[in-house]
């Protein structure tokens, strides 16, 4: 009876076992022959490997070949939470990388308490050696990934023209931001398959295009002359307690920019540690109301009409002039300036009385011919037009205020283009900050050449005002501290209150100076922007030293001569 039990259960045991290998293997048939796309296509799509390969970002350098960006390898530290929290780790590893890479242990502890979590970066970007410091340390649930950050050698010099990467990689100012298409280069692409333990599978790879580097930019701006120009402006802010400051050096006759700089500045190391303020390139993104610096346009048009001549005598009132009801005052009171002496004194009732002979339509149009009123195309991000109403939107004392420097809004390089057209000839240039952009190959892909975008003036006009301007900064004139030894100066001062709500500020005010040298053959334009100077204010106490300071290094480091020297100006001289 036992047996017959017996032999019952092994044949059914055995019955049990042959039908789940039918089963199996049925199944494995099915598996394999059957029509199990969708169930193939999510085992390739799990096994497969596509991903993107970054290239290398292209170099800056500046005029003569010195690097200003460029890309260095780092470490990202990253860690394993889960495994930390296990292990009983957590605080003390978050000690101990807190002291080496700087931060604050708590902050790092909770971007550690993720007890879930397999991964997470514990700092992006460390140093190599800083890395290496840690890996010897040897810290159970802490590894690294190899990465490429961009790397601004001169610290804050030139940041507002350079600019700098985010942390995705991305030109996110200045040229970084501009040519950003040029530097980023083209990414690669690679497509294979991995094992089981997600190792990638050589033989099996369908899909493999190398990256290509970005190309570099060649910039026209020079690095020494750069730190000359930065260091004047950081004197000029502490010397005057003021708000900011800017300034631009420009080649005359091809609109090179050779220095371009702004305070409050910014590291592009530690953008994200910067504020918004800081990062604003304020030669370009500031808009201002000039004041008399705006009386050069003025002057020069009116003297390209005919309407005036540079000896003719203007009344300017004893500096009270009373027009459609509305006083009109001078700094200091004048009485008959012949207009040539109107440039030298700032008169803004001669200024006034000259734009009155222009009348609203020709004043617009002269001044939109130098530029007022548009972008100039510079090549960087962030640039502002400016201000210029059309007149049909001018109120009866709108002309005599623009002709003073009010009503209008302006940014520095927009004057310092207009100072840098009477300079010329009367030729108007397009500015530009990058000269050439060559790709890994060496070849040029772009290249940048001098180009006239207007003629506002004639020769005759334009060397007529160079003659007048000089004047300025001789005894006597407004500019006289822009004066620089064994040169000829030419230029003008402005000083502007800022407007505020329902008027003028009575404390505030905007100080600047622009001019160019030599006078009798002029190589560089400067303009000098200082932001609400204290205690004193106006454009010649303030603005015109550093345009001297930067001047004197300037042709010094250029190797300017003087045709000339010193001396000279009109037969009209009061």
């Amino acid at each position: 009876m036992n047996d017959l039990r017996y032999r019952w259960r092994m044949r059914f045991l055995s019955a049990a076992v042959i039908a789940a290998l039918a089963g199996l293997s049925v199944r494995l048939v099915f598996l394999h022959l059957g029509p199990n796309e969708a169930l193939r296509r999510k085992i390739v799509k799990t096994r497969r490997v596509e991903r993107r390969l970054r290239g290398g970002r292209g170099r800056i350098f500046d005029r003569r070949g010195e690097i200003m960006a460029l890309d260095v390898a780092v470490k990202n530290v990253c860690a394993d939470p889960k495994l930390l929290h296990e292990s009983g780790s957590l605080q003390a590893v978050a000690l101990r990388l807190a002291r080496l890479l700087e931060m604050e242990p708590a902050v790092l502890l909770a971007r550690l308490d993720l007890p879930r979590r397999r991964f997470a970066y514990v700092k992006r970007h460390v140093p190599p050696e800083v890395g290496e410091m840690i890996r010897r340390m040897k810290l159970q649930g802490v590894f690294f990934q190899d990465d490429v950050a961009r790397y601004y050698p001169h610290d804050q010099l030139m940041c507002h023209v350079v600019g700098f990467v985010n942390m995705e990689r991305v030109g996110s100012a200045g040229v970084e931001q501009k040519l950003d298409r040029y530097l980023k280069g083209t990414p690669g692409l690679l497509v294979s398959e991995r094992d089981g333990r997600r190792r990638e599978l050589y033989d099996r790879r369908t899909v493999e295009v190398p990256a290509s580097a970005g190309a570099d930019v060649y910039l026209t701006l020079d690095v020494e002359l750069q730190y000359m120009v930065e260091k004047a402006l950081d004197e000029a802010v502490s010397e005057n307690a003021a708000k900011g400051a800017w300034a631009i050096v420009e080649r005359v006759r091809t609109g090179e920019i050779l220095a371009m700089a702004s305070r409050p500045a910014f590291n592009p190391n530690e953008f994200r540690k910067s504020d918004p303020e800081s990062m604003r390139n304020r030669a370009i993104a500031y808009v201002y109301e000039p004041g008399s610096t705006f009386k050069l346009a003025v002057i020069a048009a009116a003297l390209n009409e005919g309407l005036v001549t540079a000896d003719e005598v203007i009344d300017c009132e004893n500096g009270v002039w009373m027009y459609r009801g509305r006083p009109l005052r001078d700094y200091h009171a004048h009485g008959r300036l012949s207009v040539a002496d109107v440039l030298k004194k700032s008169s803004n009732i001669g200024a006034a009385k000259i734009a009155l002979r222009l009348g609203p339509e020709r004043l617009d149009r002269y001044l939109r011919a130098f530029g007022f009123g548009r972008r100039t195309g510079v090549g960087l991000p962030g640039e502002q037009a400016g201000i210029l109403h059309p007149p049909r939107a001018w109120s009866a004392l709108s002309i005599t205020r623009i002709a003073m420097g009010h009503e209008v809004a302006v940014t520095a390089l927009q004057m310092l283009e207009m100072a840098c057209a009477i300079a010329n000839g009367g030729y108007l240039m397009r500015p530009y900050v990058v000269r050439r952009v060559v790709d890994w190959r060496g070849r040029e892909l772009m290249a940048a050449e001098p180009r006239v975008v207007a003629r506002p003036i004639r020769e005759a006009t334009a060397d007529l005002m160079r003659r007048l301007m000089v004047r300025v900064t001789e005894p006597g004139g407004t500019g006289w501290r822009a004066a620089l030894a064994g040169y000829r100066v030419a230029g003008k001062t402005g000083t502007a209150q800022k407007p505020v709500r329902g008027g003028y500020s009575r404390t505030a005010d905007v100080a600047s100076f622009v001019g160019f040298l030599p006078a009798e053959d002029p190589e560089l334009g400067i303009i000098v922007v200082v932001d609400e100077p204290q205690p004193r204010h106006t454009g010649g106490a303030v603005a015109a030293p550093v345009f001297r300071k930067i001047a004197e290094q300037a042709v010094r480091y250029l190797d300017i001569r003087s045709p000339g020297g010193r001396g000279g100006g009109l037969e009209t001289d009061t």
